[in-house]
């Protein structure tokens, strides 16, 4: 007989704006406390340093983690001229000091050049792995790496302002696994200065923003009231940019029991002026998500079920 999982059976995303000098794992178990969830899990480590959006999910939204970690997301932060650290940030010992203070012009035409796809050597400081460890738990033992570059993409960078000399407000829009202290140490490598992250924010995580957030302060106050499942975003928000279709509930039966559907040539034909060359659908009936699917020869194959009823 299966074991029965403790805590409740609640499903959906929590939006968080996590609080500075908390890590993402205490996040996450704080808000599965909040719910009594059974299940729960983060999309996207946010250092403790950081505050910002932290999508968490809850039940069966842990099953679309995956979608959400391939997302785009936004940055606002501070660059902080005159010294660079050993992480890039400004909880690393000082390693290199430097008077220039870039003027807010060269700042913003720099910035230019760090905009499409780009190479970027990550930090050691990062959750890089080397050999099966961790770069950070590595460069905290004092081990050498040479950490091998990695493409990523931005796609917009923008100096914000320049509140005094020593400081500079930049915001970005990024692919997958950018590391902002890396885009700062490059930044100022190339302005001929030192620097640092000050302070880091995420604003954004593909379809979760700061409109749709809520802090944790916030968040168990609706506990306490008994209101916490208010701020419940739907399964289905980490899907947003995959195709949906409804389905009967004779073809939702057959989804939830892992077997495949077949399709109407009209079907067909809207679906893949959708999908271009991908090939995941959601099928949704009533509302709510079935089964994320793959469409194949004018079928629909379940690759994950959902039991949200």
């Amino acid at each position: 007989m299966a074991r029965k999982r403790k805590g409740d059976a609640v499903s959906g995303w929590i939006c968080l704006d996590k609080p500075h000098d908390l890590g993402s794992t205490q996040a996450v178990g704080r808000v599965r406390r909040v719910f009594n969830a059974q299940k729960a899990g983060h999309a996207g480590t946010l250092d403790p340093l950081a505050t910002g959006i932290l999508p968490i999910a809850l039940g069966e939204a842990t099953k679309t983690v995956a979608y959400l970690m391939d997302a785009d997301k936004s940055y606002r932060f501070t660059i902080a001229w005159g010294a660079e650290t050993a992480t890039f940030d400004r909880e690393g010992a000082v390693t290199a000091t430097s008077d220039v203070r870039p003027p807010a012009e060269a700042i913003a035409q720099a910035l230019k050049n760090f905009v499409g796809v780009i190479s970027q050597i990550p930090p050691d400081y990062s959750a890089v792995r080397v050999d099966g460890a961790r770069a950070y738990d590595l460069a905290r033992e004092g081990v050498e790496m040479d950490l091998k570059p990695r493409e990523i993409v931005i796609h917009d960078a923008r100096l914000i302002e320049v509140p005094d000399p020593d400081h500079a407000v930049i915001e970005i829009d990024c692919g997958k696994g950018t590391y902002v202290r890396a885009l700062a140490r490059d930044l100022a490598a190339a302005l001929g200065a030192k620097a640092h992250v000050a302070q880091l924010r995420r604003t954004r995580v593909g379809a979760f923003d700061e409109a749709r957030a809520i802090t944790l302060e916030r968040l168990e106050n609706l506990c306490h009231t008994g209101t916490p499942l208010e701020a419940l975003l739907p399964v289905e928000t980490a899907l947003d940019d995959i195709p949906e279709l409804a389905v009967t509930t004779e073809d939702a039966f057959r989804l939830t029991q892992g077997r495949s559907i077949v399709l109407l040539p009209r079907q067909v034909e809207t679906l893949k002026a959708r999908l271009g060359a991908a090939r995941t659908v959601s099928a949704c009936h009533g509302g709510s998500i079935v089964a994320l699917c793959e469409m194949r020869a004018g079928r629909l194959n379940p690759t994950r079920v959902f039991h949200l009823n």
